[in-house]
């Protein structure tokens, strides 16, 4: 057979706006996912190099490994807490003396209650006695019932405070409204078939065909959930067993987080939505958010399900959840999706324990320093680089050898950005090192620089670089670096330009 003469072709393909695929075979996935995004957002029309984080409160002392919202009607107050006691971190800057010293562990639990008597935080760490705070003065709580420094995790439920005990299969509850006092035992011995501990309660609010209610779902080490329904635990005419359930087993005591009305459980198998896991005639990995990345999320939970600091950060300002990975000692990452396209990506470079939404912003714990997430186009002044590998192609010609010979990138950013581009050819997702071209600019400070000699940061403008590829084979796959530490940089699409051959 004659070899067909070299015929240049060209080809438009949007950024990978479907985010990160961690679950698909490389020869399988959607033009717009990518093999790799790190560092990188998608967002719903394209995909944005991810905003960073500034230093807001130091001198913690050690490792932060609990942020607390203090929500009142008269205000709120942000705390974070280390080895070295309760700080007062609401206020951007250097912090002042522990509030509260003398801890055993940093690792809170909290909620927040209202009564008559005024809004209080009340939190538990499993060692030392509740801590209490009114607005103004902190304090420990008096409950009687059981050892109170066994409290290890915390609820509000129909206007009662809930404790789970430490290693046990008892919930304990104290009256309506009350934040002191007597409490009573839920033993749940009997319920658990798979024996373990409680891990956790949560509330969870559900639409059951007869109006909107809230349910009690208690989680145990062995992935048990067993949900009540009713307000008042001492008679079977107000409250009631619903159901139990087998999920995978939660990872850390931090395993759920409210999303509307529905409840998110870190597990073994994924981040589990409860209102189509438990409602559904049996489990499936495919009702997990997480089902797009569950690769990179089983082998997560696999290597580091036993480390601290696993929790989910519900961000409504930015539509997104992020899944913190504690991978080891003060190196952590987030897998975060958009809530709304359901699209992944993984984050980086952020050394966050814990995480806390404060006024309506992300904050994270790191060493000795609080930080605000999302602010700013570096991280705590260091450059932030992303690097993505969009999905293998074939361009509707799979049995034809091609030539990659240039591409067009079209960008938006506030300023000339960044960038390497390259290919990878025929599903090999070998990530060679890349060498970014990068220059630091120092933008002009308002009050400080000079008008006509300072650079000031611009709006969004248009880019279309042309970069120079070298590939042949008959799939390829666009890889894109960018790196900034002042610039906003989106990637809208990629144009190339290529050469196809005969059926070798």
């Amino acid at each position: 057979m004659q070899a067909q003469r070299p015929t240049a072709k060209y080809a438009s393909l949007a950024a990978p706006v479907g985010g990160w695929n961690a679950r698909d075979a490389v020869a399988n996935m959607a033009p717009l996912d990518a093999v790799k995004m790190d560092n990188v957002w998608p967002t719903t029309s394209d995909v944005m190099l991810r905003k960073g984080y500034i230093e807001w409160a130091t001198g913690l002392g050690s490792a932060v490994e609990t942020l607390m919202a203090y929500q009142s009607t008269t205000g709120e107050k942000l705390f974070g807490i280390s080895a070295s006691g309760v700080y007062d971190v609401t206020s951007q800057g250097a912090v002042g003396a522990a509030v509260v010293s003398g801890l055993t562990n940093a690792r809170f639990q909290y909620v927040n209650v209202s009564n008559a008597g005024g809004s209080y935080l009340i939190a538990v760490n499993g060692e030392d006695a509740p801590l209490l705070y009114d607005g103004t003065t902190w304090s420990n709580t008096a409950i009687t019932g059981f050892t109170q420094s066994r409290a290890i995790q915390i609820n509000l439920f129909k206007n009662r405070v809930w404790l789970i005990e430490k290693d046990t299969l008892k919930a304990w509850y104290l009256g309506v409204d009350a934040i002191s006092g007597a409490a009573s035992a839920l033993n749940f011995q009997s319920v658990a078939t798979r024996g373990g501990y409680l891990m956790a309660m949560a509330t969870w609010t559900i639409d059951a065909g007869e109006g909107v209610d809230d349910y009690a779902a208690f989680i145990t080490s062995e992935g048990e959930v067993i949900v009540y329904q009713g307000t008042d635990p001492t008679t079977a005419a107000t409250w009631a067993l619903k159901g139990v359930w087998q999920l995978g087993s939660p990872i850390g005591r931090r395993c759920f987080i409210k999303f509307g009305g529905d409840l998110l459980l870190i597990c073994l198998d994924g981040v589990q939505p409860m209102s189509k896991t438990l409602q559904s005639s049996r489990v499936s990995p495919k009702q997990a958010i997480t089902d797009k990345i569950q690769g990179a999320m089983s082998e997560a939970a696999s290597l580091y399900s036993a480390n601290f600091g696993w929790q989910l950060d519900f961000c409504p300002n930015n539509s997104r959840i992020m899944l913190n990975v504690p991978v080891g000692n003060n190196v952590q990452e987030q897998f975060a999706m958009n809530t709304i396209t359901g699209s992944w990506a993984r984050f980086t470079g952020i050394a966050a324990n814990c995480w806390e939404q404060y006024d309506n912003v992300s904050f994270f714990g790191g060493a000795g320093t609080v930080y605000k997430f999302w602010e700013g186009y570096n991280d705590d002044g260091a450059s932030i680089v992303g690097d993505v590998l969009q999905a293998f192609n074939t361009f509707g010609s799979p049995g034809n050898m091609k030539r990659w010979t240039m591409a067009q990138l079209f960008l938006n950013a506030t300023g000339s950005p960044s960038v390497a581009a390259s290919i990878n050819v025929d599903y090999d997702i070998t990530l060679l090192p890349v060498s970014i071209n990068f220059a630091p600019i120092v933008f002009g400070v308002w009050d400080t620089g000079l008008w006509d000699t300072a650079i000031w940061g611009g709006t969004l403008s248009t880019y279309r670089p042309y970069v120079g590829l070298t590939g042949l084979g008959k799939a390829a796959a666009m890889r894109l670096a960018m790196e900034s530490s002042e610039l906003e940089i989106h990637w809208q699409a990629t144009n190339f330009v290529y050469e196809t051959g005969g059926f070798l």
